[in-house]
């Protein structure tokens, strides 16, 4: 398989992630915590990127490296997130941050900055485990960005010309 086919399959899992998560909010009416709407956001900046840069065209000897690089500065972030978000719901029930005002009003209300911060220390809602066969749901988020991240560098690893003894 060709580097570009590695970057193709980032996106179309990407996609299959984002349908999943529509249908589990509108036909299975699990509504996502700030935490699950960030890493939703992260999966679609993953596939975005990988979408731009297997479009690229192959003269570019950069366009491996560079789709590596820019796929992975979204799944570390949304890695990191799906993470936070796993560390919450293992807190003590005593520990769990109190459930704050809806993403819709925070989003209306605070400064970017103010946001983010208050999204990323997590709430109540954050802290309830929702499973698909068997496994926390933000496993399965931080397992799809690892995955992401692996095949980026493996599809620049592909794209790189041919050299005879490795180096």
């Amino acid at each position: 398989m060709s580097g570009k086919k590695y970057l193709w399959f980032i996106v179309v899992v990407s996609a299959i992630i984002m349908a999943a998560a529509l249908y589990s909010q509108h036909v299975l009416k699990m509504e996502p915590c700030p935490l699950c709407i960030f890493q939703r956001v992260a999966v679609m900046a993953v596939g975005a990127v990988a979408l731009l840069m297997a479009l690229i065209p192959n003269r570019q000897k950069t366009v491996g490296l560079g789709a590596a690089i820019l796929i992975s500065i979204p799944a570390l972030i949304g890695l990191s997130i799906a993470l936070r978000q796993r560390y919450i719901q293992g807190l003590p029930p005593s520990e769990v941050p109190a459930c704050g005002p809806g993403l819709d009003f925070m989003m209306n209300t605070l400064p970017l900055q103010s946001l983010i911060q208050t999204v990323l220390s997590g709430s109540g809602e954050c802290a309830v485990v929702d499973y698909f066969l068997g496994v926390p749901l933000p496993i399965w988020s931080a397992l799809f960005f690892v995955f992401a991240i692996g095949m980026a560098w493996f599809a620049w690893f592909k794209s790189r010309p041919n050299r005879r003894y490795g180096y």
